[in-house]
This record gives structure tokens, sequence and C-alpha cells, in this order.
């Protein structure tokens, strides 16, 4: 009625509203009445019968559900993930071709925060209280809170061509000569294109892991054997490496597998949107978006098993780093 006092012609709002209005092709509904009464699925219509069997058979759904289940199951043992329904390639072919940025960035970005924060986290449990364990719990806090896509964008700004320093590239993972390049040019290179994403994941990640060493060896630095141990003479370099160290690391590595595939999707995801790296983090996104689901599901299996085998990392490195821990059956 609106639309009439407006003078808007009836049929166009009809046209905009879908009301009264026939779906498209449906005069060939009418000549293939029995692919529509066959099929409850909207998208369908206006199918003829050998199109929606075509369909049907390439996705598996002339099959009871069970059969197609267990063929899921097989072809996810041997890595066979199909195709891409809007890519047109297969979907291990772009996984293979993606896992190099995100390996790259989940490895060196986990190692470099792990190799930064334990050392980081006994310093500041030695010196508690001291002015350098509050300067720096204030700095990895300060980084903590800055988020990580933000703090990516400030490095693109200041050191990737913006307004002030043109030191590292914009994007991609290597340069566009890179096969030209001497093996020695070709790992500077590899390094100077990760330095500003890595830098940008790490920012963050210093603050849990670093308060998490410190107060885990506090908690390990005050308790009795610790006390007995200085009263016998032993030096306090001794102490704390070979006697405290183990002890105050097995909650640490238990926070491994987490922090590692938390690199590899979570914080990727943002940072190879911004600096342009094709990733499983961003190729899982845009699947998501697109509803492409041989590659959601794909990548859910991939970081999953990924999860599972850190696990089974972890749990073999409880035994390296304290001998009393064993998985045999008593």
């Amino acid at each position: 009625m609106i639309a009439n006092m407006s003078g808007i012609s009836s049929a166009l709002m009809e046209r905009i509203a879908g009301t009264n209005q026939k779906e498209v092709g449906q005069a060939d509904i009418a000549q293939s009445s029995g692919s529509s009464e066959s099929s409850k699925y909207r998208g369908a219509k206006g199918l003829t019968p050998e199109t929606i069997k075509e369909i049907e058979k390439r996705f598996g759904f002339d099959k009871p559900m069970y059969v197609r289940y267990f063929i899921m199951l097989k072809d996810y043992l041997m890595f066979d993930f199909g195709e891409s329904l809007f890519r047109g390639r297969t979907v291990i072919g772009l996984i293979v071709e993606r896992m190099p940025v995100s390996i790259s960035l989940g490895v060196w970005s986990t190692l470099i925060v792990y190799l930064v924060c334990i050392p980081l986290g006994i310093k500041k449990a030695v010196t508690h209280g001291s002015r350098f364990d509050v300067w720096t719990s204030t700095l990895i806090i300060l980084g903590n809170a800055i988020p990580v896509f933000l703090f990516a964008i400030l490095l693109i700004i200041l050191f990737a061509g913006g307004n002030y320093f043109n030191w590292f590239p914009l994007r991609g993972l290597v340069s566009i000569n890179f096969d030209q390049l001497s093996w020695w040019q070709k790992i500077l290179d590899y390094f100077w294109h990760l330095t500003l994403p890595i830098t940008a994941m790490v920012i963050g990640g210093f603050a849990t892991l670093t308060l998490l060493s410190k107060n885990s060896f506090l908690d390990e630095i005050g308790k009795q054997y610790v006390i007995t141990a200085r009263a016998k003479g032993v030096t306090e370099k001794k102490i704390l490496y070979g006697h405290v160290f183990r002890n105050a690391m097995i909650i640490i590595i238990a926070g491994f597998p987490a922090a590692f595939i938390g690199m590899f999707f979570t914080g990727s995801m943002l940072v190879e949107v911004i600096f342009s790296l094709e990733g499983l983090g961003l190729l899982g996104f845009e699947a998501v978006v697109q509803r492409d689901y041989p590659i959601m599901f794909s990548t859910l299996y991939i970081f999953t098993l990924m999860g599972l085998i850190m696990g089974i990392i972890t749990d073999i490195t409880y035994t390296i780093v304290d001998p009393r821990i064993d998985f045999e059956k008593r």
C-alpha cells in the first residue's frame, strides 16, 4: 500500500519482495515434475532428473549413509579429501601448497616465544620483586594488550613502504626472483619476508608463557627440597637447573600443544590476511565463508591430527625432562 501511495508499481515491489513470483525455470519444472517431487531440496527446482542423479552420484548421495561414512573414513585415512567445490583443484593439493607458509609462521613463532619466555621467566623468578621484574612485566603485559592485527598494521606503516621506512617487503613469503638467488641469499630472503609477520605474532605471546614460567619456578623455589639443598651448600645454579628446572618445566610443557596449534591457526589467520600470505589459516577461513565443505573438513582434520601428534610429543618430552615420569603399566 505504501508503495502504491508513493507511485511505485506493485509489480516492481512483487519482484523485489518475491511475492506472487514464479521460480526461475518453472516451465521446465512442469515438464520434469518428477524431479521436484523426488527431491525436497529447493536447489533441485528447475533441474532435470538426469542432472540431479549426476550430482548425487558425484557427491555420493546415491549410497546409504553408513556406506558414505566408511568411505569418508577410508579417504581421510589416505588423505584423500576430494576436490574443492569452488577452486577446481584437489583439496590435498591446496593444503600442500599452503602448508609452507603455515609451517614457517607456526614453527618459528613458537620457537621464538619459548626460547625467550622460559629464560625470561627464570630470570624474573630469581629476581622477584626487583626493578627488572617490574619493568619486564609491564612491557610484556603491554605487548599482550595490543591486538595482533593492529600491531601488524603498525609494522607495515613503519617498516614496509609506509611514510617512514621501507626496510621490509609488504607481502609474500619469498621474492619474485627467489629461484635465481644463491642458497645463502634464499635463506636471507626467506627470513627477510618473515620478520614482520613473526614479530606481529609473537608480540602478544610473551606474557602468558613468561608469567607461567616465573610462577612455576617461584612455586618450586619455595619448596622444602630447595631449602635442604641450600643447607647442604649446593650452589644456586645447580639447584636452579639441576633440581628446580625439571619440576617447574612440567606445567610449561603441558601447554605446548595448545600454544603450537594456536600459533598455527588462530594467530596466523589475521597475519596471513594482512601480509597477503597464502596459508592454511586463510584457506580455512575462506572455505567457511564460501561454504567449501571439503576444505573445511580437511583443514579441521589436519589441525586435529596435528594436535594429537603434539600431545604425543608432549608426553614423550615429559619423560625426558623428568625421568621419574614413565608410562609403563604397573
